[in-house]
């Protein structure tokens, strides 16, 4: 995660359409007591059952989880509670051999959605790698994943981004690659709410994992004065327009949000005298985040998020 950091800290410095305040995170800062409490599963629409299975559950559950907003009635809560009863409904329904030949219509009836679903092909098709690769490398169990990586949570997505091409979430950013491993990283940051750091939950380098960049976080950012947007950008996003993956808005928008919380962790260590998690303080942006209506993010069509 070291690349996730740096590079993030490179495109913040060069950066030509987002500005991470310092004066911003100061102010968010200290007016903060403590990072508010947030359950991993806060609203029950997880499936768990401390076994392998919940494992399975989630490595799915993220190798899914990007791009709801083309359809406004779905949601990551839905695609979670979605999975949940598919398994409760058939424990064999995640296995390896059957998330290879799944079609789009049968994602659709596994979820109980009623039409196509926002980049439906791509999920078809990262199913289809899941389970092929997890046949072909670890035994059709993602648990097998997590059993490898020495209770490293660094060592978690480096192996989920080594074998299955879907989660390697970076980009070329004015010449210089970035690294973001949003689902990747989000695998590692589930297991570990899930089971409370405990079992396949355990890693002894939970803070080497950096917040999940995404839609929300960046959006959040703004509205707390922590980023500030360019006129332009600031534009598209109030109108909601597309902002094309890849582009040096959207790269800034996610890498610029990296960072900018990782100064407010650093200086929230320093306050409170203990280590700040950075998925602490993403929980606690996303939950912010997805319970106001109102907020408004930036559109982008990718897989990554």
């Amino acid at each position: 995660m070291d690349d996730v950091r740096a590079t993030s800290a490179w495109v913040a410095s060069h950066s030509s359409h987002v500005l991470v305040d310092s004066a911003g995170i100061e102010k968010v800062v200290d007016a903060i007591e403590s990072i508010p409490k947030v359950e991993w599963d806060f609203e029950g629409i997880h499936y768990f059952d401390n076994g392998p299975l919940t494992v399975q559950y989630l490595f799915v559950l993220d190798a899914l989880n990007f791009c709801f907003w083309p359809d406004k009635e779905l949601s990551y809560d839905y695609l979670a509670s979605g999975l949940k009863a598919a398994l409760e409904n058939d424990k064999s329904v995640f296995d390896a051999d059957r998330l290879q030949k799944y079609t789009g219509p049968q994602l659709r009836d596994l979820l109980r959605w009623p039409r196509p679903l926002p980049l439906e092909d791509e999920r078809v098709r990262l199913l289809h790698e899941v389970g092929l690769e997890l046949e072909r490398s670890f035994e059709g169990k993602a648990s097998n994943i997590v059993e490898a990586c020495g209770k490293s949570a660094l060592n978690l997505v480096a192996l989920v981004a080594r074998y299955f091409p879907g989660f390697r979430d970076h980009c070329v950013y004015k010449g210089r690659q970035v690294f973001l491993y949003k689902r990747a990283q989000i695998f590692a940051a589930d297991l570990w709410g899930a089971f409370q750091g405990k079992g396949f939950g355990e890693f002894k380098d939970i803070g080497s994992i950096t917040i999940m960049a995404d839609y929300i976080v960046p959006a959040v950012l703004r509205q707390l004065g922590v980023l500030k947007y360019s006129p332009k950008l600031a534009s598209t996003i109030e109108s909601s327009g597309e902002i094309n993956p890849g582009t040096e808005e959207e790269v800034e928008l996610r890498a610029c949000s990296v960072h900018a919380v990782e100064k407010m962790r650093e200086l929230m260590s320093v306050k409170s005298g203990r280590q700040v998690l950075s998925v602490e303080l993403d929980l606690w942006l996303w939950a912010s985040g997805i319970q106001c209506p109102s907020l408004q993010h930036h559109k982008t069509l990718s897989i990554y998020y």
